[in-house]
């Protein structure tokens, strides 16, 4: 009996320290490889808790092993946007101004019940009340209202107000993103130029730099406040 208390206690805290360490996740807002690590630790768990012939060390040390290569993992994703992609995948766009992707549908498997759902769920039941709907690498629907549809809407003052705009990333943990800088044609010297009115002087000192199609820009300097700001003849918002 006193084998078993002490086993628990043992097992108790070495989880206990893993999912500290994991941080603060909720569970709908695990990364796939997360959720994969929890169901793992788990199932190991059991074993030296319910099976006294099965030595103690046995059941610590995959634990450990498991734990890891959790956190392997996660350096690997915040050093490499493209591990990063591999391991967590990408939002993909499943409503957009030209209505439902269906080949997005397709591709996350799912139908046009689910997504509905997903919608009635945040209070939206008409597809035309939605300029985008995103479902994020942790599978959570996130959307952004036609402006006529979003709070206070514009329409209520009858205010005439733009279109909003999908922000996309320049820059993220210090790193070009050299595809979204083609579509928002901006090239090198002007990113460099930019990035200074936000008090930095490298590529690698930006923490997060985006743009939406109206050209304003949003940067975040490491240890600094953002700042946000309109790009003059901005000309690259035609692309998306």
């Amino acid at each position: 009996m006193l084998t078993l208390l002490f086993r628990g206690v043992i097992i108790y805290v070495i989880i206990f320290l893993i999912f500290r360490l994991m941080g603060k996740r909720q569970l709908g807002q695990l990364q796939p490889f997360e959720f994969i690590v929890t169901l793992i630790i788990a199932d190991l768990a059991t074993i030296p808790m319910s099976e006294i012939n099965v030595p103690l060390l046995h059941g610590v040390v995959p634990l450990i092993t498991i734990a890891l290569i959790h956190f392997l993992i996660g350096l690997l994703s915040r050093k490499s946007i493209k591990l990063r992609q591999i391991f967590n995948g990408k939002p993909i766009i499943v409503v957009s101004p030209n209505g439902v992707e269906y080949e997005a549908l397709r591709q996350l498997n799912m139908d046009f019940n689910d997504l509905t759902e997903a919608l009635r769920e945040m209070n939206i039941f008409s597809f035309d009340e939605v300029q985008y709907a995103i479902i994020e690498t942790n599978g959570q629907l996130t959307v952004l209202p036609n402006a006529s549809n979003a709070p206070l809407t514009a329409t209520d003052f009858k205010i005439k107000k733009e279109e909003s705009a999908l922000p996309i990333m320049l820059i993220c943990d210090g790193r070009k993103i050299k595809k979204n800088m083609q579509i928002a044609k901006i090239d090198d010297n002007s990113l460099l130029k930019q990035i200074k009115k936000a008090g930095a002087f490298k590529i690698k000192d930006i923490m997060i730099a985006t743009v939406d199609n109206n050209g304003k820009m949003y940067v975040q300097a490491k240890n600094k406040k953002y700042v946000t700001f309109n790009i003059k003849h901005f000309k690259g918002g035609e692309n998306w």
